[in-house]
């Protein structure tokens, strides 16, 4: 456990004084609205889930982070964040962290390949709230899939079916940002919707199926032994992780939750963890164009200004920017 003199601290400020304890979802039925309280949906089966099916296909062993990094409770003394870490032979890190409240359920979960394997990232972010979920879950491409025709072929086009599957019980969630778009995949979901059994359970049979077609191309890559190949995957990995330590819309919650100084250790350590270990560039080496005159990140999410209302590709999984306006 995470031991700080902070976490006894209360912080009045996080519930904004809304009383965490009466918000609830609607679900929507034909004849009268059901209450269902937010503490009715748990993310930990899809924890569960990816665990068991992964001892399926590979000898999982604890990772060394899994001592220091399991349960930490926030400054409001009510909030609880769960977290665990696992390796295996093809596998640099998986890694899980629930964290769960009377207000809001969240779920932060992803694999690593080891840098001698180019298969994408797996990747699964929920939040919900009272009033709505927000979700992506995709196969996060090491390399650029709009540009690297060669990788998204190897890896995506046999996906289509599958995402386009899912793309119509969860549709596009609005605006995404053109710098962010870089480490989607064309099967990526990413929605927003208000809390029904139905989408709920679409969800995770969304995260079943995706996390099972992440787990086969696992089991098919074939280890690297070119030198200059590993390091191309370990540097786009590397790039991946500094983008997603610095710019994850999480951040917020996690500094509000447990302050910036834990907040900053858990980020760059654990849920990111390879910063340090895989690179030394920095943000600003990878990202030049968000350097403020005084030589500090922008803050901005995005500097183009650029975003997609719409699905950015199409059924084929060719990338036709904003120009497809159905979901």
């Amino acid at each position: 456990m995470l031991k700080s003199p902070s976490l006894t601290t209360s912080v009045s400020s996080f519930n904004n004084g809304r009383g965490g304890s009466c918000s609830v979802y609607w679900r929507r039925r034909r004849k009268a609205p059901v209450l269902l309280q937010v503490s009715a949906v748990s993310y930990q089966k899809f924890i569960d889930f990816a665990v068991n099916e992964t001892k399926r296909h590979a000898v999982l062993a604890p990772s060394p982070l899994q001592e220091k990094y399991n349960t930490l409770v926030a400054m409001d003394g009510k909030t609880e964040l769960q977290m665990s870490s696992f390796q295996a032979p093809k596998i640099r890190l998986l890694r899980s962290m629930s964290i769960q409240n009377e207000v809001m359920q969240v779920l932060d979960f992803a694999v690593f390949p080891k840098p001698e394997f180019d298969v994408p990232i797996f990747c699964a972010n929920f939040f919900t709230a009272a009033s709505t979920n927000i979700v992506v879950l995709d196969l996060n491409p090491l390399h650029d899939v709009i540009h690297h025709r060669d990788y998204k072929d190897k890896y995506y086009k046999s996906l289509m079916p599958l995402g386009l599957k899912y793309t119509k019980l969860l549709p596009w969630g609005g605006r995404l940002t053109s710098e962010s778009i870089k480490f989607f995949s064309p099967i990526v979901i990413w929605t927003k919707f208000t809390s029904s059994q139905d989408k709920h359970d679409a969800l995770y049979s969304a995260f079943m199926e995706y996390y099972k077609a992440w787990l086969k191309l696992m089991d098919q890559a074939v280890e690297e032994t070119d030198v200059s190949q590993i390091m191309c995957n370990c540097e786009a990995q590397h790039r991946y992780l500094t983008w997603r330590a610095e710019k994850d819309p999480g951040h917020g919650v996690l500094k509000k939750l447990i302050g910036e100084t834990l907040a900053a250790d858990l980020l760059g350590n654990f849920l990111f963890n390879g910063i340090k270990e895989l690179g030394s560039k920095k943000f600003l080496d990878y990202f030049p164009e968000y350097c403020c005159e005084d030589g500090t990140v922008n803050e901005k999410r995005s500097i183009i200004g650029k975003s997609f209302e719409h699905r950015p590709w199409d059924s084929r999984g060719e990338f036709v920017g904003d120009n497809l306006k159905v979901n």
